[in-house]
């Protein structure tokens, strides 16, 4: 079946105008002013888009997919997440990463899980490893990971100036970055390293070492939670104007915000305020990443969860409060990320591009139609398509 959506306001995240976009095989196959299919003998699923905005379907690069956590013991590892978590949110694809436990949790089930949610309509991605290094990896090697496994495009997070890191070496992360680059050099994949930064002094410290003392590309490290704290997210600036990608963290508590953490939303406004290039910044959610808090003495006092629902939140937030062009703000979520990770048929709307699309009601910017490879998942804000499990 084919589907015409009429009448939108098209963000590619470029404004184009008011056109009607039709897809079939889950591909974008038509992009013009009027597409007429009154007399077509195919069935046609037709979408008024009057009075909504068509924006590409969101990218999420760093979500704990089959959960995270347990800083405060067994019983504070955070859960999988759903399908319609994604789907409602406007996200049509994912990158998994483990995060602190690499060892109750492993890359076999964040693999699963990727394939799971290819299966019930949206698009997954994962990254290899955990926080911790020696990087546990599936095949024995990152480059081999890489290699023989689609879905892996990257090795991440590893964290550092985290006090729950291993305390990498600037060789230890160097030679990690190497072995990533090999491994993309061979498979035309991104090879990113996904690093988690904590709250430590030292900040970004080891990126810029590698930046200047080796000859490894800047673009192959992906540092996130740079909002974590004003001295970290001006830190972020300087980085970025070496050359470097940043990514913003959207998931957030009052307490994280009241400590000095950076709402995304006024990030993204000061970051391109201080000339930081639009196309270098990236938000993503931490979805289902446990939020913990810890004491003066490192000591876990308690935790909330990420929620993916928050990506977008952030997004419309920069538009509708801080004044940034939706067609620069959008960017963080779609083109930005594809561009980074390499995702060549995603974050644009454009002909045999993936129909991944996200329709907006003009006034609000509220979510109201969602579509994953062409099917539509989320109509009039209500959820058609749910996970296999979901009631």
């Amino acid at each position: 079946m084919l589907t015409l959506i009429k009448n939108a306001e098209v963000y590619e995240p470029q404004y184009l105008g008011r056109m009607d976009v039709l897809l079939a095989g889950g591909k974008i196959v038509y992009i013009q002013n009027d597409i007429d299919l009154d007399n077509s003998s195919i069935d046609v699923k037709i979408i008024d888009a009057s009075g909504k905005i068509l924006v590409p379907g969101f990218i999420d690069a760093h979500v704990h997919l089959i959960g995270g956590g347990g800083e405060g013991g067994f019983r504070t590892r955070t859960p999988e997440m759903n399908l319609t978590d994604a789907t409602m949110a406007g996200i049509t694809t994912v990158v998994g990463v483990l995060g602190t436990d690499g060892t109750t949790r492993r890359i076999e089930s964040l693999l699963a899980k990727a394939h799971a949610l290819d299966e019930e309509g949206i698009t997954a991605y994962i990254h290899s490893g955990s926080y911790q290094i020696p990087v546990k990896t599936l095949m024995g090697k990152i480059e081999e990971d890489l290699i023989f496994i689609e879905k892996i495009i990257g090795v991440g997070e590893i964290a550092i100036s985290d006090h729950r890191s291993s305390e990498p070496t600037l060789d230890e992360l160097a030679k990690i970055a190497a072995a990533a680059r090999n491994g993309s050099l061979i498979t035309g994949k991104a090879g990113l390293l996904e690093i988690h930064v904590g709250d430590s002094e030292r900040r970004l410290e080891l990126l810029f070492e590698i930046a200047e003392k080796t000859d490894i590309p800047i673009h192959h490290f992906h540092p996130t939670h740079i909002n974590r704290n004003r001295d970290l997210f001006e830190e972020g600036i300087r980085y970025a104007e070496i050359g470097g990608y940043v990514d913003l963290t959207t998931s957030t508590t009052p307490q994280f915000l009241e400590e000095g953490e950076v709402k995304c939303s006024s990030g993204l406004r000061q970051m391109l305020e201080s000339g930081v290039p639009i196309i270098q910044i990236t938000f993503s959610s931490d979805g289902q990443a446990s939020l913990p808090c810890f004491n003066q003495d490192g000591e876990f006092a308690g935790l909330q969860v990420g929620n993916v629902s928050s990506l977008f939140h952030e997004v419309r937030d920069a538009v509708m409060d801080e004044g940034v062009p939706l067609e620069t703000a959008i960017q963080v979520i779609t083109a930005n990320p594809a561009r980074i990770l390499k995702l060549k048929n995603k974050g644009k709307i454009g002909v045999e591009m993936d129909a991944d699309l996200v329709l907006l009601k003009k006034d609000t910017l509220a979510i109201d139609t969602v579509i994953a490879r062409g099917k539509v998942m989320v109509e009039r804000g209500v959820p058609i398509i749910k996970g296999t499990f979901e009631k």
